[in-house]
């Protein structure tokens, strides 16, 4: 009996992707080996977050004392919450404190606190393990918050920019009452209420600020009041310390992430098929706010079980393999197509 042309396919991409894991998890063993500090898992997450929330602090109280510029604050802030970034990615994979659930939880809050932009990492763990059981597909809750599977426009930056903007999207194409309620419930569980605190900061910035400008422009510059002033005063500071750096910061992460990412055609449980590399020279100020996701979170596709640190160690050698496997490196054409994986779309 024939075998069809499509399971000859996907026999053949199940044997690369074991090779692509093969030489990736061998890889870590050596640098493990090599590096004996690396098998000490617990500590270097705790520390890494201990040293960027220490930084974050540090560069927040320098700006508010004036002792460096606005622009610095946010550059080093945005690096710190990149950062926090890939240690709540490690522990929503439970790869620090396993047994020891106090500072597991610590950990989760101090990164939330440090995220307001984004949902709680307790909600996200669910829809992130979907996301690796049902990469792609309609189902893939996570990246469709992202835009991922739409057309280029407005709507799609503003669901890049805020979720909160996004959760509402998501509501009003909902398919049933029941889907829309599912989308209500979960919104208001994980974004309540640090993203909606943060989104209400940013807009009141915004418009404030445009409002202003405007009248400055034509010459009729309104004197506020000064609980007015005080309230901008306050929201300034925000902006700069934990708000614009969060934007910065979020807006790479899920331009990066949202293209890297095929969706809607991809064959599934094909792992070669849920993500490209992107990692192009000018999109390197991109990739710099967040952590080099894009040229690393193809390789998480492959190996789950790995922490951030020996992600970005693991990299040349993981994107040889993946390369020589078929894995997909800077396929601009995905952006024209909404992510979909066949390239005559």
């Amino acid at each position: 009996m024939n075998v069809p042309i499509s399971n000859l396919i996907d026999r053949d991409d199940s044997a690369k992707s074991k090779q692509i894991r093969k030489v990736i998890i061998e890889y870590g063993k050596e640098l493990r080996n090599k590096h004996p500090i690396l098998n000490h898992q617990d500590l270097l997450g705790f520390s890494a977050l201990t040293a960027i929330t220490v930084v974050m602090v540090l560069s927040s109280l320098f700006y508010f004392y004036a002792y460096i510029p606005w622009w610095a604050c946010l550059i080093v802030n945005t690096l710190c919450i990149s950062v926090a970034h890939e240690i709540e990615h490690d522990l929503i994979h439970n790869l620090y404190f396993r047994k020891n659930r106090f500072i597991h939880h610590m950990m989760m809050t101090v990164v939330w606190l440090m995220r307001p932009s984004t949902a709680s990492p307790w909600m996200r763990r669910d829809v992130h393990l979907l996301h690796h059981q049902v990469s792609g597909s309609e189902h893939d809750v996570e990246e469709k918050f992202l835009g991922n599977g739409r057309k280029w426009g407005l709507l799609r930056i503003l669901m890049l920019s805020d979720l909160v903007v996004a959760a509402v999207v998501m509501m009003n194409n909902a398919k049933t009452p029941l889907e829309k309620k599912k989308l209500l419930s979960f919104s208001v569980k994980a974004f309540f209420p640090f993203a909606v605190v943060y989104s209400v900061i940013w807009y009141s910035f915004l418009i404030f600020h445009g409002v202003n400008l405007y009248f400055i422009l034509t010459e009729n510059p309104v004197v506020w009041s000064e609980t007015m002033m005080s309230a901008i005063h306050f929201i300034n500071i925000s902006v700069v310390i934990i708000v614009g750096p969060n934007m910065l910061w979020s807006f790479c992460l899920h331009f990066i992430s949202s293209n890297l990412h095929y969706h809607g055609d991809n064959e599934s449980g094909n792992v070669i098929q849920e993500t490209q590399v992107l990692n192009p020279w000018w999109l390197y100020p991109i990739n710099f706010f967040c952590f080099n996701f894009g040229s690393t979170h193809a390789i998480h596709h492959f190996v789950v079980n790995e922490p951030f640190y020996i992600r970005q160690l693991s990299t040349p050698v993981a994107h040889k393999v993946m390369r020589d496997m078929g894995v997909r490196f800077n396929d601009f054409g995905s952006f024209s197509r909404a992510n979909r994986w066949n390239q005559n779309q």
